[in-house]
């Protein structure tokens, strides 16, 4: 997961947004109240006080979707038990994110994590789990009714191989390990959800799936997450996928495509067969012409070469040379337009290449897609972007809009409503292997999504 945004402060608070020409107006009564609530139980009187003192405080959300309404439905007796079994269980909650982490899931070797989570599912009470073709995992929460679908994930795989350690150490609030927010945290908070719905009995209007996913980090391209929406889930309702730590909102969708770009030629003696054209010496001049690259600065759009390699010897003239390549923007259009400069960056590197060494046997190229990750987007007054925000503020927790790649790309490419959501704490240093996550009021994200969850499925 990576998410870019900026911060964009109104009056009671601040929100984070990727670029205000790239979004939907946002609506500048969004607040948010620098006072967190209470758990909501029957031996804690301020906590009915401070929703009332919210609501006089903070403006509603402008939209069909109320901080009232959600306020409203966390103060049911049922809602209100499984809000508050999220934070006195938080402890297994954390165990559980320690223990998952600790099973190797590498970029297409995710089926051991995947088995484990499979068994995790069912001890926590959900029906027709099942792990499908591509390694997902999947199990049922029904509902009164057939709709909404709500579809809840977390993704399996990390971006480490297996061969890095992911042994994770504890210093009093704060773990250590490959992966422990990114998403080993999502995934132990969409298990907490469904025993703190079930404990408290929680029966919401429509289904709800939930599905650990494969393939969401690097050359997964997202594999898992399209093998869902290729079958019959692509006729679910909503989509909310919960990726690394604290609240943020995303609902803007950075698309990518990356390319492996392989020249190849005889090779030869560098000596003796000097003057043979040199794949090395094509590489190093489409890296060089991709570097001078115009882009625009909004939307924003990158480019970045990320790995390279090739070559046998120092003293050889290589027969083969190769290199990775990460195109990205939020904008379709600005993507394809990056794509054609890359594309041109190439041919122009290997046109050079042989014209110049015209007297002998041509370097051929070979541009293969690896990864292509679709740009979306959901609306900032679309009902589920209305009922986070509307959910947050009933929590007292802080309203920011990202931008970012995350599984939830693929469905706002389809049309269908998604975001993804933070599952609370405080993460650091992800993708290295220092990475780590404070759990201080980490529970905070587990009510988030739990309370998420059942607004969503009214």
């Amino acid at each position: 997961m990576s998410r870019e945004s900026r911060a964009v402060c109104v009056p009671f608070g601040c929100m984070r947004v990727p670029n205000a020409r790239d979004l939907d107006p946002i609506p500048k009564r969004w607040t948010r109240s620098d006072r967190l609530l209470e758990p909501m139980t029957s031996r804690s009187p301020r906590a009915p006080v401070l929703v009332f003192v919210l609501l006089l405080l903070q403006p509603s959300p402008p939209a069909a979707v109320q901080m009232s309404d959600v306020a409203a439905l966390a103060a049911e007796p049922s809602v209100r038990a499984a809000l508050d079994a999220t934070r006195r269980s938080e402890e297994d909650t954390i165990q559980e994110q320690i223990r998952l982490c600790e099973i190797p899931a590498p970029p297409f070797g995710e089926a051991k994590r995947a088995a484990a989570y499979a068994q995790a599912m069912r001890a926590a009470g959900l029906t027709n789990v099942r792990i499908d073709a591509t390694g997902n995992v999947l199990g049922e929460r029904p509902g009164r009714n057939p709709r909404p679908h709500l579809i809840l994930s977390a993704h399996l795989d990390t971006v480490f191989p297996l061969e890095v350690p992911v042994r994770v150490t504890r210093d009093k609030n704060w773990l250590h390990g490959p992966g422990i927010g990114d998403d080993c945290r999502g995934l132990a908070v969409l298990l907490a959800v469904v025993r703190a719905l079930n404990a408290a009995q929680v029966r919401t209007n429509g289904p709800i799936t939930f599905v650990g996913t494969v393939g969401e980090e690097g050359l997964g391209d997202l594999r898992g997450v399209k093998a869902l929406f290729a079958g019959p889930l692509r006729k679910s309702d909503l989509f909310v996928s919960v990726d690394g730590d604290r609240y943020g909102i995303t609902a803007v969708g950075v698309g990518s495509r990356r390319y492996r770009v392989t020249f190849r030629g005889p090779g030869g003696h560098s000596y003796d067969n000097f003057g043979r054209a040199n794949p090395v010496h094509a590489l190093g001049s489409a890296i060089a012409r991709i570097a001078r690259l115009e882009i625009p600065a909004v939307p924003r759009t990158t480019f970045s070469v990320g790995r390279i390699g090739g070559g046998t010897s120092v003293n050889a003239i290589a027969s083969e040379a190769w290199m990775e390549v990460d195109l990205r923007s939020s904008d379709a259009a600005s993507l394809s337009q990056l794509e054609a400069g890359f594309q041109a960056s190439i041919r122009a590197a290997l046109e050079e290449e042989n014209t110049r060494r015209k007297n002998h046997d041509a370097l051929t190229v070979d541009i293969e897609q690896v990864g292509n990750r679709p740009a979306g987007r959901t609306a900032t007054d679309s009902r589920i972007v209305q009922t986070t925000i509307a959910t947050l503020n009933a929590l007292a927790l802080p309203v920011t809009l990202d931008e970012g790649s995350t599984d939830a790309n693929l469905p706002m490419s389809l049309g269908i409503p998604a975001i993804t959501v933070g599952g609370g704490g405080v993460g650091r240093d992800v993708h290295s292997p220092r990475e780590s996550f404070d759990t201080t009021d980490s529970w905070r994200g587990t009510q988030l999504i739990t309370l998420l969850a059942v607004a969503l499925s009214r």
